[in-house]
């Protein structure tokens, strides 16, 4: 299983960016997956997540109202809608997929990862 991130970039506050992580290998309806982000000097935060079902998402707090991940089956790829990005999302986002019905707060208990891209608001 492979999965390849992208989407990233420079975008000002307020702006919108749709980060993307193509499946290869399974299908992304297999497995409950998560974005994570992670900025300097920081560990590594789930950020949203969904089920194997896709019909469950959870979100942290700082950006419930603002983010939506969602899977598209069709495309076996999972999306992470960003809307109203502000500087503190400012930081290289993961996406990643779990063996499991349930998704999980903790990075070490997923066993795919995508390579990361690039997310810079500026102020």
């Amino acid at each position: 299983v492979q999965l390849q991130a992208s989407g990233g970039g420079l975008v000002q506050t307020g702006d919108s960016l749709r980060l993307s992580c193509a499946a290869s290998g399974r299908t992304v309806s297999s497995f409950a997956m998560g974005w994570f982000r992670q900025a300097p000097g920081k560990e590594r935060e789930l950020v949203a997540s969904v089920y194997w079902s896709g019909d469950l998402t959870n979100y942290t707090e700082a950006v419930k109202g603002r983010f939506t991940i969602f899977k598209n089956a069709a495309k076996n790829t999972v999306y992470l809608q960003m809307n109203f990005l502000k500087p503190e999302d400012t930081a290289i986002y993961y996406c990643a997929a779990r063996n499991g019905l349930a998704p999980s707060t903790r990075p070490d208990e997923y066993t795919y990862w995508g390579q990361g891209t690039l997310v810079t608001v500026s102020s």
